[in-house]
């Protein structure tokens, strides 16, 4: 009887609510996320990384923890019930060193966009097509790599240097580990084996470090008390690839994109990894129930994050402002915008790149200037959706969208205008929690599939579709790139 009900209170436990956490470059988002009802608990924390000259991006590695805290257990008192386990997403190329026996940090966090790295790119620039063969990934300061390298060189040899993943779970459970996706976002990871690799750890200096575990996305890593109880930790995945699993995008050539502080569209590449050639990225999209799925991956580093600095001038009051302000006017008034405020990623990977504002005049006004914004961002994403087409072999037929900047109805249009395709925005903004939330329910039942461990597929929330025509956008994009060429 003993060994029933042991298993009755297992089954219970598997499939009760999750507690999926997105620990996000501006803030930290947490659901509870139940399997039959939805979610059932939402809460929110703000971050405030810091922009400083030079390109440099950090933040308080304890603000990072405590807005994990904060959000997590807003999260379960608006829920008012028990979970079952938790799920940690993160933001994928952020890096610390920090001390493994007392889990203190050692220095900052340097963010994704942060730029210190350029130097040590450049170093080892004859290793670059040796590195995008080995990792998938082009020698970019972007990537954690360049990051751990600098910290190494110019702030400290002590304790461990690892992506924010590996802080945050050592902190929650003393687990010290990285999922796969997340450490195929260092240039340290074989795309082929999705393990560390000797040769490129080599040359990036680090041959010597203590690096975490890689483990798959779904596994059970250790139990936390801090959010009450004991409760396993139980699914691992960087945020973007998080989104992807949320969006369903399980066969190869389907794709989603992320508008957050940037904007990032991943599509499915399938079990075999792809070395892209049209400027995008390869790599581990996850390891769910003993196997490894592989995305093609381009990132546009400032989409929220410029509309910030918009705000900053004054131009608009805040995001929600995009659409008032920009339906002053019927176009950009032949204004381009070129938002590269932290340099252009893929597929130019332009690290020396600033943004530009071109075709300036009297009659320019604030409506013209949100327009280029839109237009900017959306023309950098199209490029991206082309290169997966090529890379893959077979053109998008639709683009999934999320992120907070889904609610602008102008960036989304100019979008499916540019794309010249239908953009179907998700129910529900919060994909990457969603996303982490199915991997801590996989990692919690091991009978459960991994389709039935997403969340349902609801109607789009809007869906755009082009209204110029092919001509029209072929034009705009063409402005676009002609201004990249100036930079």
């Amino acid at each position: 009887m003993a060994k029933t009900g042991n298993t009755a209170t297992h089954r219970a436990a598997a499939d009760g609510p999750v507690l999926a956490v997105d620990q996000g470059t501006s803030g930290t988002k947490a659901l509870v996320v139940c399997p039959e009802r939805g979610v059932i608990g939402s809460g929110g924390a703000a971050v405030r990384p810091r922009h400083l000259p030079g390109g440099r991006v950090e933040v308080a590695p304890a603000e990072l923890y405590a807005s994990v805290l904060d959000a997590g257990r807003q999260a379960l008192a608006q829920a008012g019930e028990p979970v079952a386990a938790v799920g940690l997403a993160n933001q994928g190329e952020t890096v610390l060193a920090w001390d493994p026996a007392t889990g203190e940090p050692l220095t900052e966090a340097i963010v994704w966009q942060d730029r210190r790295a350029t130097e040590i790119c450049t170093e080892l620039s004859a290793y670059a097509d040796e590195l995008r063969t080995l990792t998938g990934l082009p020698l970019d300061p972007y990537f954690a790599a360049p990051k751990m390298a600098w910290i190494r060189r110019h702030l400290t040899r002590a304790g461990v240097v690892t992506t924010s993943d590996a802080w945050l779970a050592h902190r929650l459970t003393g687990a010290f580990v990285t999922d796969a996706s997340t450490a195929g976002r260092t240039q340290l990871l074989d795309l082929d084996r999705a393990a560390w690799s000797p040769a490129a750890l080599d040359i990036y200096g680090l041959a010597q470090e203590r690096l975490p575990e890689v483990v798959a996305s779904d596994s059970c890593i250790g139990t936390t008390t801090v959010f009450g109880g004991e409760l396993p930790l139980t699914g691992l995945l960087v945020d973007q690839q998080a989104a992807l699993l949320a969006q369903r995008a399980l066969e190869a050539g389907s794709a989603k994109c992320t508008y957050g502080t940037g904007a990032f569209l991943l599509a499915q590449a399938g079990a075999q990894p792809v070395r892209p050639t049209s400027g995008l990225v390869g790599c581990v999209a996850w390891q769910l129930r003993g196997h490894t799925s592989y995305c093609l991956d381009g990132q546009v580093y400032t989409a929220a994050s410029a509309v910030r600095w918009l705000t900053d001038l004054g131009v608009i009051a805040g995001a929600g402002d995009l659409d008032r302000v920009g339906s002053r006017v019927p176009d950009a008034g032949g204004v381009t915008f070129v938002p590269a405020l932290a340099g252009l990623a893929a597929p130019w990977w332009r690290p020396d790149a600033r943004g530009s504002l071109t075709g300036l005049g009297l009659g320019t006004t604030a409506g013209h200037l949100v327009r280029a914004l839109c237009e900017g961002i959306a023309a950098q994403v199209t490029e991206l959706a082309d290169a997966a087409g090529r890379d893959l072999g077979v053109g998008l037929r639709e683009l999934r969208v999320d992120g907070g900047l889904t609610r602008s109805a102008l960036l989304m249009q100019t979008q499916a205008d540019l794309l010249q395709l239908p953009v179907l925005v998700a129910e529900l903004p919060d994909a990457t929690a969603l996303g982490v939330a199915s991997a801590a329910r996989l990692g919690l039942n091991p009978h459960l599939s991994v389709t039935d461990a997403l969340p349902r597929r609801g109607k789009a929330s809007a869906v755009y579709e082009p209204t110029i025509s092919a001509t029209e956008a072929a034009d705009r994009r063409a402005a676009f790139r002609a201004a990249v060429g100036e930079l």
